[in-house]
């Protein structure tokens, strides 16, 4: 089998090819291993490999398959992980440089699970210090750059994933998802990726973790790739959920309105039209705001601000005296910190943001009211709503738009903090190109236990649109 073709499997195929003993386990790892060795330099995707390792178990993989050995769902398959999870042997160190020698000695319990299944870690993957930002740089290990277009930003917090797979670094991989982290670089790289619902997945052994239940209900963990299929298949390995089939024909589908009244690129309300034409052929669809919609960015960013992100700065700050303010002033006077200015900028702003006792009180009663009304609501729903608001932006924008002391998140954010905020499944997929063939996707949300429809919705729009395609890297 050629590399290339190799290089544009997904998880499925690859465990599926070598079962059948058309592809071996080595082969596929060393297909990879030779594509991150290309794409690396100018993309900064993996931060740190285990190629060695990763190649003696591919070996052991095709000696088991040899001697007739019991194989797991993922036999042999080559992935990803992001840097944020432990895996034994590697390093956590979210990006931070006090963090830099910290190896740990156990997996996080969603890598014990694909290990388990028989999947081959192939590195880790690049993330924003803390996972704090919608865009991957941090001062340890640098900046993840999008391989459609190295000037435009690949997304976070999960970008080094997204960036990877997007160029075929890897055949699926693992992120996570407090406000886009799995969205955000699924869309801007043309990957697909899917955050779970709240507390359908472990999220033991990732760093950081978070400690007040409004935020533990919005950070979820979830697979990215170049298939719904493999979606689906990570999903069902990892979750104890076991879902329902379900058929389409008893859902509504229901589409954000074209002029939503928060910013819309031209061709992204395109394609949501596009979408809906398609659609509305088969199914019942119709163009509708969902409820609370206009509420979530700001409960998203109230919840994200609570104790004022007192354990992130802890974290961050370790034992530099620095501290906050200062640290953020000597950055922009072009004078070196330990403390990415991304971090240290979002750190303030939830201070600033910060709600009051009274303030969390009533977002939790509003909370378990929304709850309730979206259960039923939702109950044979499927929402289909941008990612951002256009495609892959310069480095630094998205954060300029997102973190401005302007509040302009209340425009940008409310896509995305829709699915964290009330704890939804949120599939991204590609279903379009930009002027300049930078990919566009969409999510599809509904509520937990339509994971299955979600899915097929999803399985049929890849068919019909985009879709995944493999990135050629170009430094432009």
């Amino acid at each position: 089998m050629e590399k290339r073709d190799i290089l544009k499997m997904d998880a499925t195929g690859i465990a599926s090819a070598i079962k059948k003993k058309h592809l071996t386990s080595v082969d596929a790892v060393t297909a990879f291993i030779e594509q991150i060795k290309a794409i690396n330099p100018s993309i900064n995707a993996v931060v740190e490999e285990r190629f060695t390792e990763a190649l003696q178990e591919a070996q052991e993989a095709d000696e088991l398959l040899q001697n007739n050995g019991v194989l797991g769902k993922l036999h042999g398959v080559p992935i990803s992980i992001k840097e944020c999870f432990h895996v034994k042997g590697m390093k956590t160190t979210a990006g931070l440089e006090h963090r830099q020698d910290l190896i740990y000695q156990e997996d996080a319990e969603v890598v014990q699970q694909l290990k388990q299944e028989g999947a081959i870690i192939l590195g880790k993957t690049n993330t924003p210090a803390l996972c704090f930002c919608q865009e991957t740089d941090n001062k340890l290990y640098g900046r993840t750059n999008n391989p459609w277009d190295v000037t435009k930003t690949a997304g976070g917090s999960s970008g080094g994933e997204g960036a990877l797979l997007a160029a075929g670094g890897s055949a699926v991989g693992i992120g996570s998802d407090i406000g886009g982290s799995i969205r955000f670089p699924s869309h801007f790289n043309g990957v697909i990726g899917f955050k779970p619902g709240k507390d359908t997945i472990s999220t033991e052994g990732h760093f950081p973790s978070v400690q007040h239940e409004l935020q533990h209900r919005m950070l979820t963990v979830g697979p990215m790739g170049k298939s719904v299929e493999d979606m689906q298949l990570i999903y069902e390995i990892l979750s104890p959920n076991h879902y329902k089939h379900q058929t389409l024909q008893e859902f509504k589908i229901e589409i954000l309105p074209a002029n939503p009244g928060y910013p819309l690129s031209t061709r992204t309300g395109n394609l949501l039209g596009q979408l809906e034409n398609f659609l509305e052929r088969i199914y019942n669809v119709q163009q509708v705001m969902p409820p609370y919609f206009r509420d979530s960015a700001l409960i998203w960013q109230e919840i994200m601000s609570i104790n004022g992100s007192k354990l992130v700065e802890d974290e961050a700050f370790n034992n530099d005296r620095s501290g906050l303010v200062r640290s953020f002033l000597k950055e922009k006077l072009k004078q070196r910190t330990n403390v990415h200015p991304y971090l240290s900028w979002a750190i303030i702003g939830a201070k600033m943001f910060k709600p009051s006792q009274k303030r969390v009180r009533e977002i939790i009663d509003i909370i378990q009211q929304g709850d309730e009304l979206l259960k039923t609501y939702l109950d044979k729903r499927l929402l289909i709503m941008p990612v951002y608001y256009q495609s892959a932006l310069d480095h630094g924008q998205v954060f300029k738009e997102i973190f401005s002391i302007r509040k302009t998140y209340l425009q940008y954010m409310p896509y995305t903090a829709y699915a964290n905020v009330w704890g939804l499944p949120a599939l991204t997929i590609p279903v379009g190109e930009d002027e300049k063939n930078m990919p566009i996707g969409v999510q599809i949300i509904s509520s937990i236990g339509n994971e299955d429809a979600i899915f097929r919705l999803g399985k049929l729009l890849t068919k019909r649109f985009r879709g995944y395609k493999l990135a050629e890297v170009t430094d432009r």
